[in-house]
């Protein structure tokens, strides 16, 4: 069901544990973001959860994302709730990300008093820190997902801060402070399974923070339907095909490096060698895009298929079916990836960087190759030992499928509605 401007008015009421209604605060409407919110309103339905769940949302949610919106209205004690498309620009009119916290904040509470929460989950509580660390008061109890913890990589092996990481691990532990000290904040749901420990340190008796697994929900295609897929990509059948998937001109994912990499590789492999790049799909970026792919198409003997736009969850599995390995060249990623989970989950070696979790969990499983994707050189290294080597030389196929059961979509929901319902 969908609440128009009008019914968003209702009077603010009082809940109770018999009667719960539980706001999902979730104004994002790009990437792993409507995910989440299918795999949370399935799980809902299906355990026929008690009470009344809203989830807040930007009106272009409705727009781009309506077979998750379709899966709410199936249920009469599910529905989104759309912000005014005023609020919406307000929004992501914000000059700042504190700006943008603030905004946040006023929203949340604006919904959660005229919908009658009793209780609110923060989907991405990174983005609405600042007006917690100040104290601000919510009309009703709160929990939320943190999504990039960093504090704890002083831990890691070979890792080695910058001062502007120093000056971030001080900012997390101030705002982890704040935040677990809270009068209203509940339980704090974390994607790093590596971070929960040294949060909990702080208050061995009260243990708020509880390992989040990142769901990953991945059916493996017949392999006529990939075979039929690869032809409709053209991949040429002598080329081994990497696959470069999501929001690929954001500089953080280090296309533009892994790009110039591919200028290092000797000339034999790149003519084994076929790019993938599925996603992006603002218009401005692809332009972009193929402004960096332009010197390639131009000088190598490499070929390039793209794929822009948004993707239907049912044609991820075969993309990543297609490829023979998958690229993941993050800059200095904080926080888990979920194109690590979907490479272990299709059984496909990922050249990923070995900063971070991302690195850690690379070692751990044996995922594939991790490198420095700063520079160049080891990138080419990483491509060079993909086109080279065996791929049963790079992974470990058993550790990768032990890695995909640990995160599947039943835990992550389980994991929220389970610890909510229980606080």
């Amino acid at each position: 069901m969908l609440l128009s401007k009008r019914e968003t008015s209702v009077q603010p009421a009082r809940g109770s544990s018999n009667n719960p209604h539980l706001m999902l605060f979730a104004p994002w409407y790009y990437g792993h973001h409507a995910t989440y919110l299918g795999h949370l309103i399935r799980y809902w339905q299906q355990h026929n959860l008690p009470g009344r769940l809203s989830i807040v949302v930007m009106p272009t949610f409705l727009e781009k994302h309506p077979d998750v919106v379709a899966i709410a209205n199936a249920c009469p004690n599910s529905r989104f709730v759309a912000m005014t498309a005023e609020e919406q620009v307000w929004l992501e009119s914000a000059k700042s990300p504190v700006g943008n916290a603030m905004v946040q904040y006023q929203l949340l509470v604006r919904y959660a008093t005229r919908l009658g929460a009793t209780q609110g989950l923060l989907t991405h509580l990174d983005s609405i820190q600042v007006p917690l660390v100040l104290g601000k008061k919510l009309p009703c109890p709160f929990s939320g997902i943190y999504f990039r913890p960093t504090f704890h990589y002083t831990s890691f092996a070979n890792y080695m801060p910058t001062r502007k990481e120093r000056i971030q691990h001080l900012k997390e532990r101030l705002f982890l402070f704040r935040l677990l000290t809270h009068p209203q904040f509940k339980s704090l749901f974390c994607l790093d399974p590596l971070a929960i420990a040294p949060i909990n340190q702080r208050d061995p008796k009260q243990t708020k923070a509880v390992y989040l697994p990142d769901p990953i929900e991945f059916h493996c295609p017949p392999k006529d339907a990939v075979m039929n897929f690869r032809q409709q990509l053209g991949i040429e059948p002598e080329r081994r095909a990497f696959l470069m998937f999501g929001s690929l001109a954001e500089g953080r994912k280090g296309t533009q490096q892994l790009l110039e990499s591919v200028f290092l590789l000797e000339p034999d492999l790149c003519q084994k060698l076929c790019l993938v790049l599925v996603g992006e799909a603002f218009p401005d970026r692809q332009r972009l895009l193929e402004t960096w792919l332009e010197p390639i198409r131009q000088s190598l003997p490499v070929q390039i298929v793209t794929r822009f736009g948004y993707v239907p969850e049912a044609d991820v599995p075969l993309y990543f079916q297609v490829a023979d390995g998958i690229l993941a060249p993050y800059l200095r990623h904080a926080g888990m990836s979920g194109i690590l989970l979907q490479a272990a989950s299709a059984g496909k070696p990922v050249l990923s960087s070995s900063y971070g979790l991302m690195g850690e969990l690379v070692q751990q499983y044996e995922l594939g190759v991790a490198v420095d994707t700063t520079v160049p050189h080891e990138l080419a290294q990483g491509l060079s030992r993909l086109l080279s080597q065996p791929f049963e030389q790079l992974c470990n196929v058993e550790q990768m499928r032990t890695l995909a059961k640990t995160n599947s979509p039943e835990q992550f929901a389980g994991t929220i509605f389970q610890t909510l319902y229980n606080s």
